[in-house]
């Protein structure tokens, strides 16, 4: 049996939209238009939950006529409670790190994040362990790889992303207590794609190993 992630990080899931840059810069004529005329100031936060927890080799259906597509993400794990700490304390309550693979349908808006396509049984998967936080000497330094199929379908670096792990915990633990087991899904890069049933999909990230997850077809589907 492949080792279980979920013993330290079984918290709340919290997952940070538009947390790349390339993402942002993909999406920043649509947000100057109306009615915000303006890209979001905060941290897009949205809750992943419990029924959505999947794990290393586990099936993640697709609904039927609807698109899947894979997240590939750095999980940050909380190790100690954070309330209102400073961006340079930040990653002293950071437990260890975890690759979450945070499925969802494609998303329409960014401004709210929809359950609908968010919230599916078994989308978000995590794992195959937690990687202890001193063990990688700088979360704003690791490659994330996509495979599906053994195939490189997406590439991206932490070194992109809009807000760094130290920036995240600060920004949201100004406003909410982050508890030990809460895991921040610390965004998907640009480039998103489409899976089907039958597809074997891997996210790698550097020093964390690979989690992988086959897709199959819900009752009534065809590939």
């Amino acid at each position: 049996m492949p080792p279980n992630p979920h013993a330290r990080a079984n918290g709340t899931l919290f997952g940070i939209a538009l947390n790349y840059q390339g993402l942002l810069q993909q999406h920043m004529a649509a947000f100057n238009e109306a009615p915000y005329k303006q890209p979001p100031q905060k941290p897009v936060l949205f809750i992943k939950t419990p029924n959505t927890r999947n794990h290393h080799e586990g099936t993640v259906a697709r609904p039927v006529d609807e698109r899947l597509q894979p997240g590939p993400a750095l999980g940050v794990v909380i190790g100690k409670r954070a309330s209102r700490v400073s961006e340079a304390d930040a990653l002293s309550h950071v437990g260890g790190y975890v690759i979450v693979n945070e499925f969802s349908l494609p998303e329409t808006s960014y401004y709210r994040p929809a359950v609908k396509a968010k919230c599916r049984d078994g989308f978000c998967s995590i794992g195959p362990v937690v990687v202890d936080a001193s063990d990688i000497q700088d979360p704003q330094k690791l490659n994330i790889k996509l495979y599906v199929n053994g195939e490189v379908v997406q590439e991206n670096t932490t070194a992109n992303q809009v807000r760094s792990v130290a920036q995240l915990i600060a920004e949201l633990s100004e406003f909410m207590t982050l508890d030990e087991g809460d895991v921040l899904i610390t965004g998907t890069p640009e480039g998103r794609v489409d899976v089907k049933p039958g597809d074997f999909v891997e996210v790698e990230i550097t020093s964390l190993g690979r989690l992988a997850n086959t897709i199959v077809g819900e009752p009534g589907e065809t590939a």
